[in-house]
């Protein structure tokens, strides 16, 4: 029997629970530079076009807060022109390294942790097209 599914248009955009949202705001939007869609007390929706990227929203100060895990934790990701400038810029800006640049046929990938110690992968595609996510990136895992 053939499973029914779900049409799904688009991802509508990434929430995050976050401990800081000053904090996180400043990494998401100064240091890698998401523009603000909209900003609420509790809320604030970053992106560009008609997409938002990613929201930011408080965590609970109840729940146990987990950033990272290899095994079950989460990975935002970003795909760039230049990996090693935008390393480099984001590390001047107090940014932890996880994970250096790995080199694969499909492209250079690094891991950075945000400020709850989400994983934020960097992808630089070595295809002609640089504005779309090749099948490679799956292949960067954090390891």
């Amino acid at each position: 029997m053939p499973y029914e599914h779900v049409e799904i248009k688009r991802v509508g955009n990434v929430m995050i629970a976050v401990r800081d949202m000053k904090k996180s705001l400043e990494f998401y939007h100064e240091m890698i530079g998401l523009p603000i869609k909209e900003q609420r007390e509790n809320w604030i929706d970053l992106g560009s076009g008609d997409n938002s990227l990613i929201s930011l929203h408080p965590a609970s100060k109840t729940e146990l807060h987990k950033g990272s895990s290899i095994e079950n934790g989460i990975t935002v990701g970003f795909l760039v022109g230049d990996i090693q400038s935008a390393v480099d810029e984001l590390k001047s800006k107090g940014v932890q390294v996880y994970r250096d640049i790995i080199e694969k046929d499909s492209g250079k990938n690094v891991i950075m942790l945000d400020p709850d110690e989400y994983f934020v992968s960097l992808f630089e595609p070595t295809s002609n097209d640089k504005e779309t996510q090749t099948g490679g990136y799956h292949g960067f895992a954090p390891q």
